[in-house]
């Protein structure tokens, strides 16, 4: 028994002096452990400040319901039950009740309110027990953050959420993936949690807390006007032709910034979400678009000119054992009628004629605008285009017919329109832009400026043709349904078949991808735009003309009506500097006779109340904006103080 006795001594020695040290920092991890604390992302804006993606912080309020002591308990306990009831609606009995049963129970964890604001969370922290915080009320804050939209499911897909895959990892798509990690993020902090049983841990008073740090905010180049136009102009068209998805991308021509990005695919129940970012990543067979590139590649190598003569045949031409078709025959007609009617064998034939010898001639001529390769866009998940040469499995006699109006060859919708955006701008090809400026408060960290790709993609005189077909196709080709008196536009129709492998199959249930690709005013570009649907009903309608060209139309007229557009602005800068200089006239010769009315219509009425005003006049202004008339009539001698009305 004695020797016993000394090994259970010595064993208690043992663990006390030499093995202590071990068995505490275990015993900590099993009952402490550090956490992180998230920091907060940070928000999201459009171009012109309005707010797009936010972090808004929430709050759970629990009490440690044994950690009060027992007068200071007994003392609050009911004044904080009656305080909850107020706040909850529910009756005080019960929260009173409950409380007190957490704590008979040695409950720590005791849940008063769950995901509240921060206004609701500064309310709770000082009722009554709440107040006097963690150690002697025993107070328990949790804080999250949950990511908003305040404008909703628009441009939702583009702007970023978070999402769980199934094994519980978190993604983000669109700019909240493409700058989170460098901008948004932020440095999450520190904080120390107590076990207090069942799986449950509560935070603990730990004065060696780090604090999260914020992350910056990111400044779009998102209009919210032209994005709610794009948005509603395309939901509304998908809807009418019951389509399976498409989208809508309108881009400022001279920067490339993205002014509107609409995603939209429907979903079981019918109705559309922006649940893909189709524009970016979905690479498929743009059709008669790119009919656009294949005639400027042969103008650009000058084997045709605007005028050349193509034989159309009566609709139906063989190649190489295919039959290529048009919806109509057109016969022989000049190459630049070939683009405006958008003639498959026209431009087949052109293409083949000169080029099927030296394949490789044309293909060159693609890649030297960069068609083969991405754009290089922030947002992450970019469709890479496929444009196939000599020597590759998809290439047979067929490739360069089948190029030439659309097939064979794969882009993506941004890709197209950073092409058609070129031409608008005068040949110069910019890389499209999601992103203005980082910011953190109003110091800039970050500012993103134009990035060109291509500085001049062809020729004037190229250009100068391509232009001038591009406005014809609106006036007298295949958009022209879409023209309008009151405003230019200029661009290209596409319809391209799709799931087409089992030609018999598809001959069952056709589907199509109907497309329009351009930009406006036609003489002088301010935006670019493309629209392409997917699979519309061939009940309803399935041409480019008919299914995208009108969203693109509506589009542009809308923006041309709601949105000032560059040569109006140059106008409005004309009329201000007359006004400048007639307000100047106005003032000299107010001062030269002083007792002189002068003639103050078409004046801005703050400066007319200031001229007047000055003269000795007192003044009553009825309306705001441009002076339309005045009670006093101009050459008339003016007494001091006499009155005088002026209306606008």
């Amino acid at each position: 028994m004695f020797v016993f006795a000394l090994a259970v001594v010595f064993k208690l020695c043992s663990i006390q002096f030499i093995q202590g040290d071990q068995y505490r920092s275990l015993a900590e991890q099993r009952t402490i452990k550090d956490v992180e604390i998230p920091a907060n992302r940070g928000n999201v804006y459009s171009a012109d400040g309005s707010l797009l993606a936010t972090s808004i912080p929430k709050y759970d309020i629990r009490i440690d319901a044994i950690q009060p002591k027992q007068d200071i308990f007994n003392e609050n306990i009911k004044a904080l039950a009656d305080s909850l009831s107020n706040y909850s609606g529910k009756s005080s009995s019960h929260y009173l009740k409950g409380i007190k049963k957490a704590r008979l129970d040695k409950n720590r964890y005791f849940l008063l309110a769950r995901n509240i604001s921060y206004s609701d969370y500064i309310r709770l922290r000082n009722f009554p027990l709440l107040k006097l915080g963690a150690i002697k009320g025993g107070l328990i804050v949790e804080q999250t953050t949950r990511r908003e939209h305040p404008m909703g499911g628009i441009a939702e897909r583009t702007i970023g959420y978070e999402r769980k895959d199934e094994d519980g990892n978190v993604t983000r798509p669109g700019i909240d993936g493409a700058f989170g990690a460098k901008y948004l993020s932020g440095v999450n902090g520190k904080r120390l949690k107590q076990k207090i049983g069942n799986g449950q841990w509560k935070p603990i008073v730990d004065y060696n807390q780090i604090e999260p740090q914020d992350g910056y905010d990111v400044y779009t180049t998102i209009d919210v006007n032209i994005q709610d136009i794009a948005h509603h102009s395309l939901l509304g068209q998908l809807e009418k032709y019951e389509a399976d998805h498409g989208c809508a991308v309108v881009m400022d021509v001279k920067t490339g910034e993205i002014k509107a990005i609409s995603n939209l695919g429907r979903n079981k129940d019918g109705k559309y979400y922006e649940r893909l970012n189709y524009a970016v990543g979905e690479s498929h067979e743009p059709g008669s678009t790119f009919k656009t590139m294949a005639f400027m590649a042969a103008l650009e190598d000058k084997v045709i000119d605007t005028s050349t003569v193509v034989d159309t045949q009566n609709g139906s031409k063989r190649f190489y054992g295919r039959t290529i078709s048009d919806s109509r025959g057109n016969g022989k007609i000049s190459a630049a009628r070939a683009l405006e009617v958008s003639s498959n064998i026209g431009l087949a034939t052109i293409v083949d004629e000169h080029y099927s010898k030296q394949p490789k001639k044309f293909i060159n001529r693609i890649k030297s605008w960069n068609l083969h390769e991405t754009l290089g866009v922030s947002i992450i998940g970019e469709g890479k285009p496929v444009i196939p040469e000599p020597g590759d499995k998809i290439w047979s006699r067929n490739a360069l017919p089948s190029m030439a109006y659309g097939y064979n060859l794969r882009m993506t919708p941004l890709q197209t329109l950073a092409f058609y955006n070129a031409i608008a701008n005068k040949g110069e090809m910019v890389r499209p832009r999601f992103i203005k400026a980082v910011k953190e408060f109003d110091r800039e960290v970050e500012v993103f400026e134009k990035e060109v790709i291509n500085q001049k993609i062809c020729s004037d005189k190229t250009l100068g043709e391509i232009r001038e077909i591009l406005k014809n196709v609106v006036v007298r080709g295949t958009g022209r349904r879409m023209y309008s008196e009151n405003f230019s536009m200029a661009g290209k129709t596409g319809t391209a078949r799709t799931e087409y492998n089992n030609f018999e199959e598809w001959k069952k249930d056709k589907k199509y991808v109907s497309s329009f690709a351009g930009y406006f005013p036609a003489d002088n570009p301010k935006y670019s735009c493309i629209v392409v649907i997917h699979k519309p009903s061939t009940k309803v309608g399935f041409y480019g003309a008919d299914v995208s060209g009108p969203v693109f139309k509506r589009i542009a007229q809308k923006i041309y009506t709601e949105t000032p557009l560059i040569d109006e602005v140059e106008s409005l800068e004309v009329v201000n500097a007359k006004t400048e200089e007639q307000y100047q006239s106005f003032f000299k010769t107010a001062q030269t006779y002083i007792t002189i009315m002068p003639n103050v219509i078409g004046l801005p009425a703050m400066d007319a109340l200031a001229l007047l005003e000055n003269m000795g006049l007192k003044v009553k202004l009825e309306g705001v904006g441009t002076v339309k008339s005045q009670s006093i009539s101009k050459g008339t001698k003016i007494k001091p103080n006499q009155i005088i009305v002026i209306g606008t």
